[in-house]
């Protein structure tokens, strides 16, 4: 497959190198100026155009085909594919010049990964092995870099390991990590259609991302998978719109080996590529673009609001109270954004408190049901036998619980920042995104359920618990029936001894088992009190990072905003001691800079029309402005 560079490919025609360099140069202006602030925030712009890549997540159960799915997409085995092999840490998959790879490690707990080259050939052993260890810490991660175009143009594939596993839970979340990648292929192989855990990560996917793709693998092992492939696109339309790519990663590769065009196109594997080109990398330049430029748009307006202001009180001293006066409504309403009373902070606080409320009685909720079930389930039977597989479903239903509620509450916080983000200036857009989806890690300091003890009897003990109980029968009966002249042991006696014996074994079992019971319900309570109280705690933190990063975005804008009309005004009022030989300099030097930033709007378009910048009013009507 031919290259498609990203350089190449927007919306509206400009590259990102026209917004990196109108970026950069809004960034030495600034400086310039005296507004470091703007010059800070273009820098984080800058930094986001410079990353050049956009992440595919892979995801699925264990032996679907996802790794061999990366190696037939780059066509080179990039991944460990074996019967006896499967995935235990994320392994990306990138462009590089040449073969290279390495593990990111996390040499304590908290810290941030380290990343350590390794050869090639050491790969499988690291993201095969089940808590690899290398240079003294926990491998998290691993890269491979191999030079392929398909790759070339930015698109980076994340093999994930298998979702249906419980430990996977425990040391990775798609759904945090598909928070942090720009779409997910949900792999699913042929041999049978979805099951209600793959619908359920689809679901809850799609609402984490909008850009998740369905993949069925293996359609030439398979013969019924068209068959398959309908009624997986039959489950997927009752969770959304979730395009299906039935392939064959041996075809593609067979075919990449004999060049063989038919094979390829047999093998399913150009409409998924195209799929990837035209609906993931260039969706996510556009909102890359977008992003880009609504920072682009505001800092010219912020820059350019003194450059006229003062220009105008130059050119016509007449008109200077007029203009003094609408800066001065303009800074008072950015100072009300900025207190505490402001109408955007009321409602970030206490949508925050109800957010709080709300998600914890979600949590309790879905918890207590998972309990109940547990419940219901002991008092089926003996849990004791069953107990390792039972705190196994046990771990599942709540990790599933768990995640509802984090995608739950990221979607509610998502929804409070655009109300926020409404209420304190109409058309922002660059919302701060704090991803409480992210579930990795929530359940570490949690402890395994307990185990229980199945407490089997052994022949003797039966044999002991039989007699003792018939020793009673045989009493009673024999001393009645020796009034009649019988014998202590006599035939009505020693069966009367056997239906007591057996009474009694029979209430020692029911005894026991109502023990077990009663203990293995106090060990799942206690685990899911464990659980509610770890989980409850994490919500609340997050939530509370998603209060101080909402209140710090939006604050550091209104404390922008209120600088750039407070140097507005400033500026207005500057012209009127300044000496008749010096002002004819300083317009023109006003002009220059005015035009300097016109071109720079002009440089990227796209970019917004000109506007009465940062809340002033427009000048009455016949009234020309500079």
């Amino acid at each position: 497959m031919t290259e498609v560079s990203r350089t190449a490919r927007t919306a509206s025609g400009e590259t990102p190198d026209a917004l990196v360099r109108a970026t950069e140069e809004l960034v030495r202006r600034s400086r310039e100026w005296g507004r470091d602030d703007l010059a800070e925030r273009l820098a984080q712009t800058r930094a986001r155009l410079a990353d050049p890549y956009v992440r595919v997540l892979v995801v699925g159960e264990y032996k679907q085909g996802k790794s061999k799915l990366i190696n037939a997409i780059v066509g080179a085995p990039v991944c460990p594919v074996d019967d006896d092999i499967a995935t235990r840490v994320p392994t990306i998959v990138g462009y590089g010049e040449t073969p290279s790879a390495a593990v990111f490690v996390r040499h304590s707990p908290g810290s941030d990964p380290v990343r350590h080259p390794v050869p090639l050939e050491d790969v499988a052993r690291h993201v095969a092995t089940e808590h690899a260890q290398h240079a003294g810490g926990d491998v998290v991660a691993a890269e491979i870099l191999v030079p392929r175009d398909i790759l070339k143009g930015g698109l980076r594939l994340v093999d994930s390991p298998g979702v249906g596993d419980v430990e996977a839970f425990r040391t990775l979340s798609a759904l945090s990590a598909l928070a942090g990648a720009h779409a997910m292929l949900l792999v699913s192989d042929a041999s049978q259609e979805y099951t209600a855990p793959e619908l359920r990560l689809a679901g809850q996917a799609l609402r984490v991302s909008p850009h998740v793709s369905a993949v069925v693998t293996k359609t030439d092992v398979y013969p019924q998978w068209r068959q398959i492939a309908g009624a997986d696109r039959a489950h997927l339309a009752t969770v959304g719109d979730v395009p299906i790519f039935p392939v064959s990663s041996d075809l593609r590769l067979a075919a990449a080996a004999e060049q063989d065009r038919e094979l390829n196109e047999e093998s399913g594997f150009p409409a998924l590529i195209n799929h990837l080109h035209h609906d993931v990398l260039e969706r996510a330049d556009e909102l890359e673009r977008r992003a880009a430029q609504a920072d682009l748009h505001d800092v010219l307006e912020q820059l350019g609001v003194a450059l006229r202001s003062e220009l105008l009180a130059l050119q016509h001293p007449e008109r200077t109270p007029e203009l003094i006066a609408q800066l001065e409504v303009a800074r008072r309403q950015a100072e009300e954004f900025r207190s505490r009373s402001s109408r955007w902070q009321t409602t970030l606080t206490d949508g925050i408190a109800d957010l709080i409320a709300d998600t914890e009685h979600d949590l309790r909720d879905r918890l207590r049901r998972v309990q109940r079930q547990a419940e219901e389930a002991i008092d089926e039977g003996d849990p004791g036998p069953v107990w390792g597989e039972f705190a196994q479903w046990l771990d599942q239903r709540v990790g599933e619980a768990v995640a509802d509620t984090f995608v739950w509450t990221n979607d509610r916080q998502k929804w409070l920042a655009q109300e926020v983000a409404e209420q304190f200036l109409e058309g922002e857009e660059d919302i701060p995104q704090i991803e409480v989806s992210d579930i990795t890690g929530i359940l570490d300091p949690v402890d395994e359920i307990a185990m229980l003890d199945a407490a089997p009897l052994s022949a003797a003990e039966k044999i002991y618990i039989g007699v003792r109980g018939s020793y009673g029968g045989v009493l009673m009966v024999g001393l009645a029936t020796s009034v009649l002249g019988l014998a202590m042991l006599n035939p009505l006696s020693l069966l009367a001894g056997v239906l007591v014996g057996r009474r009694a074994y029979r209430e020692d079992t029911q005894s026991r088992l109502n023990r077990r019971q009663i203990e293995a319900k106090n060990l799942v309570r206690r685990y899911i009190d464990e659980i509610a109280f770890q989980v409850g705690k994490q919500l609340r933190d997050r939530l509370r990072a998603v209060q101080r990063a909402t209140r710090d975005h939006f604050g550091g804008r209104a404390d922008e905003i209120l600088r750039s009309l407070t140097a507005a005004a400033d500026a207005a009022r500057q012209p009127a001691v300044t000496f008749t030989q010096d002002r004819d300099a300083r317009i023109a030097q006003l002009q220059q800079r005015i035009d300097l930033l016109a071109r720079v709007r002009r440089a990227v378009p796209g970019l917004p029309a000109e506007s009465a910048a940062a809340g002033i009013q427009a000048l009455p009507a016949g009234r020309e402005r500079p």
